[in-house]
């Protein structure tokens, strides 16, 4: 029997189909991507994305939206939980349809146009949201044309932070917030000492844990809260839910915070991302979910162990978290092809900058890897291992001679 969407647009379901297939035969590892579970799917695809509801819970602009607050309220409620909140101190807000949005809102409720922020160098793994410009000085993200932004970079030779750099940089720009987090960094971030950093300088500090989220709330990563004003986070990757964002900050900044999502920013929420959000949350309060979570890291640094034996420049030496980040210039090779290559064998990896980057953005030098996509489906480190194999074997056979 033939579905509603395959009646009316077969040509859509068609694609979809194909993508499911693809999903299933290729192996997803970039960082940034998870499979959801039939249930948070369910969620989205419901008959909630046909309701409009600008405001918050029980103070809506539009009526007929009772059952949208008490699933927004309940998705609150659940993200407190699973971070072990006292919703007395700490206040959430499920709205924002994307991080980069959510991150502008904090930066809305915090500072004033012209302040300082500082944030890790997006070379080294930091996120255009937190203010990027080019070396050079051409303003890239628009959060960068409204604030002052400074960057602080990993040193050099380790390719880990610094502390004691980023408090002479700190001391040095001044910045109203210090901002941690990025997308290709391996290591765990030490939260109590860029408290301490933002603090020598009287600054906000804000940890985004868009890619950690899920780790932190399995246990296996440190938890930020104790020590951050504000928290980030996306809820599609480690967290394992779809496209959505979440701010957590102190109650004295809970009504600004809410007034710069809406109206500041967005209009009216979506409610079916808000409730697919709920039932991850409800997913990752399971035991199970620190089992998956575990399993994540294992994973990674099973990958990790693997490619430096097998001759790759694993960036940092190795990784704390989900993801790998190789440097592939030791093998003359660029991120962009040896994505490419890896795609054809059905691997799908992402080129990335590195430390000490000589590429181009679009051409960097590295390839960035992540467990937790293949994590979901039940993989272990054997496999991992036989990924790595793999990975060796497709860019051997790219530069041997016969190629």
């Amino acid at each position: 029997m033939s579905s509603a969407l395959q009646t009316t647009d077969p040509e859509i379901y068609t694609l979809i189909k194909q993508e499911e297939k693809r999903q299933v035969d290729e192996l997803e590892m970039i960082p940034s991507e998870n499979f959801v579970s039939p249930a948070v799917m369910e969620a989205v695809g419901s008959v909630l994305m046909n309701k409009y509801s600008e405001g918050r819970p029980f103070a809506r602009y539009y009526q007929g939206n009772a059952n949208i607050d008490k699933i927004e309220s309940l998705v609150e409620t659940r993200a407190l939980k699973l971070f072990g909140l006292d919703e007395n101190e700490w206040h959430v807000n499920v709205q924002p349809v994307t991080g980069s949005i959510a991150n502008f809102a904090v930066y809305a409720t915090l500072l004033s146009p012209g302040d300082k922020m500082l944030g890790m160098n997006l070379y080294d793994g930091g996120h255009l949201s937190h203010g990027w410009k080019l070396p050079e000085g051409k303003k890239i993200s628009f959060t960068s044309r409204i604030y002052d932004s400074h960057f602080y970079s990993v040193d050099q030779k380790t390719r880990v932070f610094d502390y004691e750099n980023i408090m002479k940089i700190a001391k040095r720009v001044m910045p109203k917030i210090l901002i941690s987090g990025g997308t290709a960094y391996p290591r765990e971030i030490e939260h109590a000492k860029m408290r301490q950093i933002a603090d020598s300088v009287g600054a906000y500090y804000m940890a985004d844990i868009a890619h950690e989220a899920g780790l932190v709330a399995g246990g296996v990563n440190t938890s930020p809260f104790p020590y951050a004003d504000v928290v980030t986070m996306t809820t599609r990757k480690t967290l394992r839910g779809p496209i959505g964002a979440m701010v957590f900050v102190k109650q004295e900044h809970a009504s600004a915070l809410d007034f710069n999502i809406f109206p500041g920013l967005q209009g009216g929420p979506q409610n079916h991302s808000i409730a697919g959000i709920g039932v991850a949350l409800k997913e990752a309060l399971q035991p199970e979910f620190k089992t998956y979570a575990r399993q994540v890291i294992k994973n990674a640094q099973a990958l990790a162990a693997k490619l430096l034996d097998l001759g790759f420049d694993v960036v940092s030496g190795g990784t704390d978290k989900h993801l790998v980040l190789v440097d592939l210039r030791n093998m003359g090779l660029s991120g962009k092809e040896v994505a490419l290559a890896l795609e054809k064998v059905g691997i799908i990896a992402n080129k990335n900058t590195v430390p000490n980057e000589t590429g181009k953005p679009w051409n960097p030098s590295g390839l960035r890897l992540g467990t937790p996509a293949l994590t979901t489906q039940g993989l272990k480190e054997k496999d991992m291992e036989k990924i790595a194999a793999k990975i060796a074997e497709t860019l051997q056979s790219r530069n041997s001679p016969q190629s």
